[in-house]
């Protein structure tokens, strides 16, 4: 996908390839870089997927990366659902009120 100046996009950045992370760390992680994720507006007049690009951030710094979405949406999961965090959330509603109606508050 092309973008231009002023999109709002995504950058990816290795800060530290695997053999330069720690000892310090469990074996699958060393085995992993660490990677930078920012977004920010492309400084560039256009790009594509996979181009090295600056961005401006909101905060007000330029970063460079490796263009990896344009218009990158906030992805979010909580998991999976704990019914039994349910179960006790009513529990304690109903305790709530119990005490309310006693004038307990």
């Amino acid at each position: 996908m092309n973008a231009k100046k002023g999109d709002w996009v995504e950058i990816e950045n290795v800060i530290l390839k695997p053999v330069e992370r720690t000892g310090n760390l469990p074996e699958e992680t060393k085995k992993t870089p660490l990677v930078m994720w920012c977004r920010g507006f492309l400084e560039s007049e256009k790009a594509v997927i996979g181009e090295s690009v600056e961005i401006l951030t909101l905060s007000g710094r330029k970063l460079t990366g490796n263009l990896i979405k344009t218009n990158p949406r906030h992805e979010y999961d909580y998991g999976d659902t704990v019914i039994e965090l349910l179960q006790v959330g009513e529990e304690l509603k109903r305790e709530l009120c119990k005490i309310m109606d006693e004038g307990g508050f």
